[in-house]
């Protein structure tokens, strides 16, 4: 059944404000800020209403929280339904997508809305990914069949905020190409330019980009939404290099505390090694997605190619099942590492526990990832 009392409620109001886009996917949030647009109402995420305010988190299991699903996994999609979608400070209750008896659960909580194997249907797809991104998020529901406006697919504003910078210093030579007309009027308007493109709404400040790269009306909206997620991976993965750095660096020096026999010291070394690997494959993978990117950017910027650009932002969103799988699962190592292993604190843990969350890290990473 659902648990009301769980603490996530309790931290609902605060995780709104906070809570990263990969995370968290706030249908309550995305409700409030789409009123009256028809759109958004006519092609909804779920066909019943009460789960069109919820929250959907991609959610770390506890280890008592392990025991509720038959198959053995360390992370799920939580779904949790505010008791009201206007302050989610209240709580409300949440299942877990999987869990044992969930299905019962979840047409409780759905109530009487039609065609009930659809939504069970969405959930399944969201449980498949490691990332809630909504680049990532809408070329795979796409690819599942489902007709979800665009309008469900944001970023959401804390990450908004930390974006503006970065994507302020990534697009400064585009900005000045296509705004070279506008004189001394763009002059420090960069960041109110940033936000616009941003922005999930169409926006008349950007014509001059438009024109530029010479989109057309139709086109305009797919373009926007692929250059934004360009955008969004350059910004994830280089906030996240650092502390990626930090893993590649710190795997090989933590040191086990207690007693350990032989064979299991060499199996810890052999999971170590095999885990580097495939981390290395999977930032060698987004990176090179990156990088094709940044050399038709170049061709705009620097050979006044539009076309090319253009062209490659409508041929792209095939490419975010690939960077946002790649993204999510180097995000899920990077900040669960540090969250076992604090700065300042000892670089050690008991075998068990050491063994668990390099086997997690591995099975997230699958058995093969290709370069």
């Amino acid at each position: 059944m659902g648990k009301a009392s769980d603490r996530t409620f309790r931290s609902l109001r605060g995780l709104e404000k906070t809570a990263s886009t990969s995370r968290v996917l706030n249908l309550a949030a995305l409700a409030a800020r789409n009123v009256g647009n028809p759109e958004h109402e006519k092609n909804p995420f779920f066909l019943a209403d009460t789960l069109n305010g919820a929250v959907i988190v991609r959610h770390r299991l506890r280890d008592q929280e392990r025991e509720v699903f038959d198959r053995h996994r360390y992370s799920a999609t939580k779904l949790i339904i505010p008791f009201t979608r206007s302050d989610l400070g209240l709580g409300g209750r949440s299942i877990f997508v999987a869990e044992r008896g969930w299905l019962d659960t979840f047409e409780e909580i759905r109530g009487n809305a039609p065609d009930f194997p659809r939504d069970v249907a969405v959930l399944e797809a969201i449980d498949e990914l490691p990332s809630l991104d909504p680049f990532l998020l809408r070329e795979h529901m796409k690819r599942r069949g489902f007709d979800i406006s665009p309008s469900h697919f944001e970023i959401s504003a804390p990450d908004l905020t930390r974006m503006q910078r970065f994507v302020g210093s990534e697009i400064a030579k585009l900005i000045e190409l296509a705004y070279k007309d506008a004189g001394d009027a763009m002059e420090g308007n960069t960041s109110r330019l940033v936000e616009a493109l941003l922005s999930a709404k169409t926006d008349a400040r950007l014509e001059p980009l438009r024109l530029t790269l010479r989109l057309e009306p139709e086109n305009y909206k797919e373009g926007i939404f692929a250059w934004k997620g360009f955008l969004y991976y350059k910004w994830v993965l280089n906030s996240l290099w650092p502390n990626l750095k930090e893993v590649f660096n710190e795997l090989g020096k933590v040191r086990v505390i207690g007693p350990i026999d032989s064979g299991t010291a060499q199996e810890l070394e052999a999971t170590k090694i095999r885990l580097r690997t495939k981390m290395e494959r999977q930032v060698k993978s987004v990176m090179g997605h990156l990088g094709s990117y940044d050399e038709t950017f170049a061709q705009l910027t620097v050979e006044g190619n539009a076309v090319a650009f253009r062209d490659f932002l409508l041929k792209s969103p095939e490419m975010f099942l690939s960077l946002g799988e790649g993204c999510g699962l180097v995000s899920h190592i990077a900040t669960y590492w540090r969250y076992q292993f604090a700065h300042n604190k000892p670089l050690h843990a008991d075998v068990v526990k050491l063994m668990d969350i390099l086997q997690d890290f591995e099975a997230s990473l699958g058995a093969d990832v290709a370069i």
